[in-house]
């Protein structure tokens, strides 16, 4: 694979975001691949493209987006007023996967959220994704807290 770039995501962009995001057992549960998209998914990009504290990037190479990550710059008053970087919805092409592309994008959130001033990353990652909690622990992160989620 020839060099990758990471840049923020654009409109066109986000069939192939949904594609990856669908990719796996618990996305295709939750996703809607089809051809044209649910509006929805253009909704919540533009959201997200007005909101200053999320950022939305995709990896591209060869003209061809290969991965994705969501950074949510969340500010808050714990840590004495620290904000904090929460990654989100990182995911790589299957057929790019082991290819440095995940690393990259994770890479670029870190000093992305050290940039704009927060005193820690964190992300949740399913508990049956056991290659992702492998590959967050190669990259220097932790399992520091127990997620919980209700869903509506």
């Amino acid at each position: 694979m020839s060099t990758v770039s990471i840049r923020s995501a654009r409109r066109d962009d986000v069939p192939a975001i949904v594609a990856m995001l669908a990719d796996d057992h618990l996305g295709r549960a939750r996703e809607r691949v089809e051809d044209p998209l649910p509006a929805a998914y253009y909704d919540a990009f533009a959201r997200v493209q007005r909101d200053p504290n999320l950022a939305l990037v995709v990896a591209e190479s060869e003209g061809r987006v290969v991965g994705c990550l969501q950074l949510a710059i969340l500010p808050g008053i714990s840590s004495q007023g620290g904000s904090r970087g929460l990654l989100e919805d990182v995911r790589v092409a299957t057929d790019c996967r082991s290819r440095g592309i995940g690393e990259q994008l994770v890479q670029w959130a870190v000093a992305e959220a050290k940039a704009r001033g927060c005193n820690l990353v964190e992300l949740l990652t399913h508990h049956t994704r056991t290659d992702a909690q492998r590959f967050y622990k190669r990259l220097g992160f932790t399992a520091s807290h127990v997620g919980m989620t209700v869903r509506f």
